[in-house]
This record gives structure tokens, C-alpha cells and sequence, in this order.
């Protein structure tokens, strides 16, 4: 078989070789992973913990001649460097570190797994070696990020663009790729019926990309829309796992606001608000150029989790940053009032509510349909304006845009 780069081929192999050399007769540890079935007992699946053992002993492997070898080589393969970037900001002086750790400790565990621990064959380090080739020289490259959700049943796939969709997990997905993932999962993750649905990022990257996307940043922002479109008890995380062209690329903590469960109720997503969650992640990019947005949607999120009476000024400084345009929360509440209430009674009860000291139910509610409309809006400024508007008379009350309350 002809490979495109034979000095590399040749490099790498005797890198596995001498690493088998070292670990041969190692005894792997192995766990047992439960699959969960309609009926009957739970069936388990016997999984040999190579790559967490390899893991243990990369200070060893990293001493190797032939490993020194080896990165020398991966080194002057400029495609290396988007496997560095997912462990370090790019090819510095602990480069070499990285290229260890991304590309030949995950290549060792797939030959070793291939050969059911450390006795060589030939077949095992050729497939894997055609993985990596594929990976460096490949025109595109398949990037891919999952994280779990929980507090949220879907009955089908909700795409929420930007390349990420939510949908259900499949049995052995996670485990597969990273066998250390089940100290890392949420409790009764795959067993509940709210948790048993992932946020997923896929993404074609050219060739000549050297980052990978920052999924946490990106599926962060989709908990937020969803929070916001649903007002239910959503969280992902605690970790995004990020794999390239189908192997094991990172594990990477996802934002802490976003990974932590809120107080309340799980949620049924349907299409309509699938839709206006993916039309509210599109927008959050909005609040990067509007600071009083950008605060009240911190606020906000903030509040989720916050007890009384800090989750009641959390709110409040929230709508007055949103409405309230230098004038205060009062104003903020009376164009609140305005901006959500259909008839003047709604409107009357609703600003009594905004401007009580202890915010209830309904009031908090309304904070969240206010940050949705004035997303949906486009500009927060423009939007303010026309409330003053219709309070003068001088025109109508602005359209609600959206089915959030």
C-alpha cells in the first residue's frame, strides 16, 4: 500500500513499536459499561481501559528515542498544528507536548485496542496509520463537539443552525471515543427522559485550518437561546468532548453559567420554540456591541440560580439595564409594561409587578419575554424609543415578535 508521506509512516511506526516494547505483558484495566433496555435486565459490555492506562504512562512513552523521533517529523507537517491547538494556543515551546498528546498517545491506544493489548500486529498499526494520514493530508477535515443536555425532551432532531443541533444520544457514542466519559457524564444521563438529548456541533474545516471552533463558547450560547425561548431548566455539560475526523481530539469544561442545572421544571421542546431558540442564538451576537443588552442577558441568566432576595435584584438590575436608558428601573418597568402587555389592565397589573420590591412568578417571567423581544427586535435603542412613543400616543405599541409568553 503507497502512503503519501513513507518517512512518516516509517517514524511512527517505530514509535508503537517501541512503546509495545515497553508495555508488553502490561495488565489493561477494564470497566464495565451498562446499556439500559426497555425490557428485561440492563446488558453490559466488558471495555478495556487502554487509553486511560497509556495515559498513565505517557511520562515514560514521552522519554522514548524513537517518540523524540516522531514529533520531529509530525513537526514539519504544517496540518499537525490544528491537533496542537486543541491542547495548547498553537505550535510554542510546549508543541512538542501537544503533538504527543493529540496525535501519537490516541494513535498508540488505537493500535493497542485493535490488538487487545500489547501483542503487534501489522494490520492494526496500518489501519490506524491510514486514520492519521487521512486526518494530515485530507482536503476537509470532519469536526464534531458533543455535549449532554439535560432538563429538556426533544421527539426528534431540532437543528438550531449555526451547525449545531439537538438530538438524542446514541448508546456507546461517547464511550466509544473517550472510555474515561463516564465519570464525566450528568447523573442518569441516558436514563431519564430529560437526559437523554445532546447539543452537537458539526463542522467541515478546510484543510488549511489550524483552529478548531470554540465549541464551549458556541454551545454555551445555544443553552442560553434555549433558556430563553423555553423558561425551562436547561443545562449541558459539564464537558464538551471534540473529536477531528473521528478520532478523540479534547475534553474541554464548558462554561460554568451554561453547565449548571437552573431551578425549575424540565421542558418538551417542540418545533415552534426549536425554531425561536434558533433565531434567539443567531441574535445573541447583538448584545457584543450593546452593553446594556449584554448586562441584562448576564443578569438574567444569573438570576437562574440565585436565591431571594439576590435573584430579585438580579432581575431588576436586568430590566433597567435592558429598558431602562439611563432613566432608572421605574421607567424600565413602565415600558416593560408597555412592550408586553396586550390591554390596559395586563399593562397596569404587569408594571405593579415590575416595580415590586420582591418579584414573583409572573414579573420574573416577563424580564425573560422582554430580553426575547428586544433580541427578535434587532436594537435595543430603536426599541426603547418606540415605547416612548406609544406612551406619547405618537404611535402604535410595537408588534410582539415573537411566542414567548
Amino acid at each position: 500500500m503507497a502512503h503519501r508521506a513513507p518517512h512518516l509512516y516509517d517514524s511512527l511506526r517505530r514509535y508503537c513499536l517501541a512503546a509495545f516494547a515497553v508495555e508488553r505483558g502490561a495488565e489493561l484495566p477494564f470497566a464495565f459499561e451498562e446499556h439500559a433496555t426497555r425490557e428485561g435486565p440492563s446488558l453490559y459490555e466488558y471495555r478495556p481501559l487502554v487509553r486511560g492506562f497509556i495515559d498513565d504512562q505517557a511520562p515514560t512513552l514521552r522519554r522514548l528515542p524513537d517518540t523524540r523521533n516522531a514529533i520531529d517529523d509530525l513537526r514539519r507537517e504544517p496540518a499537525a498544528a490544528i491537533f496542537a491547538k486543541g491542547h495548547t494556543g498553537g505550535l510554542s515551546a510546549d508543541a512538542d507536548d501537544a503533538l504527543f498528546r493529540s496525535i501519537l498517545l490516541p494513535m498508540l491506544s488505537a493500535v493497542a485496542e485493535r490488538c487487545g493489548g500489547f501483542d503487534w500486529e501489522d494490520d492494526a498499526f496500518d489501519h490506524a496509520y491510514a486514520d492519521i494520514e487521512t486526518a494530515l493530508f485530507g482536503t476537509n477535515r470532519s469536526y464534531a463537539a458533543i455535549a449532554p443536555l439535560i432538563g429538556l425532551q426533544a421527539g426528534s432532531p431540532v437543528e438550531l443552525g449555526g451547525d449545531i443541533r439537538i438530538r438524542h444520544v446514541v448508546a456507546g457514542e461517547v464511550s466509544t471515543l473517550w472510555p474515561e466519559a463516564r465519570g464525566l457524564m450528568p447523573a442518569e444521563f441516558g436514563r431519564d427522559v430529560d437526559r437523554l438529548c445532546i447539543l452537537e456541533l458539526t463542522r467541515e474545516l478546510d484543510s488549511h485550518d489550524a483552529e478548531p471552533p470554540d465549541a464551549a463558547g458556541e454551545l454555551a450560547d445555544a443553552v442560553t437561546a434555549l433558556r430563553l425561548a423555553t423558561a425551562g431548566a436547561i443545562a449541558a455539560g459539564p464537558v464538551v468532548f471534540e473529536r477531528l475526523d473521528f478520532r478523540p481530539l479534547r475534553i474541554s469544561p464548558l462554561l460554568p453559567i451554561a453547565a449548571t442545572e437552573p431551578r425549575g421544571e424540565s421542558i418538551r421542546l417542540d418545533s415552534l420554540r426549536g425554531r425561536l431558540a434558533a433565531d434567539l442564538r443567531s441574535r445573541l451576537t447583538i448584545a457584543d456591541g450593546d452593553r446594556g443588552l449584554g448586562e441584562a442577558l448576564d443578569r438574567w441568566e444569573l438570576s437562574l440560580f440565585a436565591e431571594e432576595p439576590f435573584r430579585s435584584s438580579q432581575l431588576a438590575d436586568a430590566l433597567t439595564s435592558l429598558l431602562g436608558n439611563d432613566d432608572g428601573r421605574w421607567a424600565a418597568s413602565l415600558r416593560g409594561a408597555v412592550l408586553l402587555g396586550e390591554k390596559t389592565a395586563e399593562r397596569a397589573d404587569l408594571l405593579q409587578r415590575l416595580r415590586a420590591e420582591h418579584l414573583d412568578k409572573v414579573a420574573r417571567d416577563a424580564i425573560r419575554r422582554a430580553l426575547v423581544e428586544t433580541l427578535l427586535h434587532g436594537n435595543r435603542v430603536e426599541l426603547v424609543q418606540a415605547l416612548d412613543e406609544t406612551l406619547l400616543g405618537v404611535r402604535p405599541r410595537p408588534a410582539a415578535a415573537s411566542i414567548a409568553a
